[in-house]
Parts: structure tokens; sequence; C-alpha cells
């Protein structure tokens, strides 16, 4: 048995699920969209320049989950999966997945963005295992906090060497290893496996990629 892991957002999505929730609450009228959209935006350039505090950026985006109840917001999602999450999963991300299951290798998905919003994409892929920033809860309603380490950079690191422990394994335990990511933040991770691979890459992580000798693909075909 072989490990592959995959980043999710621009890597096996064409886009960003994180910026896309808070897109969908702002068209439904949850979030005004003249104080969050720029907030929004702002966020999402600083992910890709690699300069995100993701402590600020998770008091964004995890309040409006404190706001209402776990039944609406699993409606809401449903609908945030059909109409703005499916037509951003492209066949090719779907085969690359599907490449790895039929190999039986060992697969999770691992994302900074929290697992509200990307455990029922995790299930769309038919992966079967999460590592995600968690939001906390407490009697069944979110707190609009983070608990535990967040999944973003050295992070993903330290979550999936936990996940792994957890089932009594470690990196070494693999012949080979993959992981799927197209940006910077994740060079900590990439470096970390047996077959790192750019996917879309951005520009810093192109860079890294091709002086490295990494595979680097697409999967927006």
């Amino acid at each position: 048995m072989n490990l592959a892991l995959f980043d999710l957002d621009n890597t096996l999505l064409n886009g960003d699920s994180d910026f896309e929730w808070a897109q969908f609450l702002i068209g439904r009228g949850v979030l005004d969209r003249e104080v969050h959209e720029a907030r929004n935006m702002e966020f999402f350039e600083h992910y890709k320049a690699g300069t995100l505090d993701i402590h600020a950026f998770l008091d964004f985006q995890l309040a409006p989950l404190a706001r209402h109840p776990r039944a609406e917001l699993d409606a809401w999602h449903a609908e945030f999966l059909a109409t703005r999450i499916k037509p951003l999963i492209n066949p090719a991300a779907r085969a690359l997945v599907e490449s790895h299951a039929e190999a039986g290798d060992l697969m999770a998905i691992v994302t900074a963005t929290n697992s509200f919003v990307t455990g029922p994409i995790a299930r769309e892929f038919g992966i079967p295992h999460l590592i995600a920033t968690i939001p906390a809860q407490e009697n069944g309603r979110f707190t609009g906090q983070p608990r535990g380490l967040p999944s973003f950079r050295e992070g993903k690191i330290t979550r999936v060497e936990a996940w792994l422990e957890s089932l009594g394994l470690w990196l070494g335990s693999f012949e080979q290893s993959w992981f799927y990511s197209d940006s910077l933040n994740d060079l900590p991770l990439l470096e970390k496996v047996t077959h790192p691979v750019a996917v879309d890459a951005d520009d810093t992580l192109a860079r890294a990629a091709e002086a490295r000798d990494w595979l680097r693909i697409s999967l927006r075909g």
C-alpha cells in the first residue's frame, strides 16, 4: 500500500472552496457584501502570496458558522456543493483520484480549509480521509474558533504525522508517497513525500518544482 495526499483548493478543485463559501454566503445575503467581499479578497490574495495570517483568517472564516444552527448550515452547504463546487471539479481530477483508489493507496485530502466546508467535498471525490482545520463545536453548534492546530503550511506535516500515527503508520511506512498541490504554502509537505507533484502551480511553486525536477501536471483539462 502506498500513500496519496491531495491538496484541495486550486488542486483537485478548479477554484478555492474557502473563497467560494464566503462568496456563497454573501450572495445569499447571510454576509454583508460591502463589509465582507473586500475582506474575503484580501485574505485570498495574502494566501496566494504566502503571507496569510491563518489565525486572523480563521476568525473571519469561522465566525459565520457560530451565528446559525447546524441544520441551516447543512442545508446551505448542500446548495453550495451543487451550485458552486461541483462545477469546479474537472474530469481529470476525478480520474487522478480514481487511479490511486484503484491502486489501493491510502488517500487523504490535506487542506487548510475547515472540515465543515471540505468534508462533503471529500466525500464527493470518494476520498475516505480528511485532514483539515477543525472548527470547534459545543453542544452541536460551532463556536467560531478552531480546535487544535490548523492544517496550514508546516501544520500540515504535524497533522499528517498525527493521523498516520493513529493508524499505526508513519511516512516511512510507504515505499511511495505522493502529495499533489498548487501552492507555495505546501512546500513543507511536498518536501516530505517521495513523489511531490506541482498541479497548476503558482509561480513560486512552479519555480521550486522546476529547480527540484518535480513532476508538474495540470488537472484543468
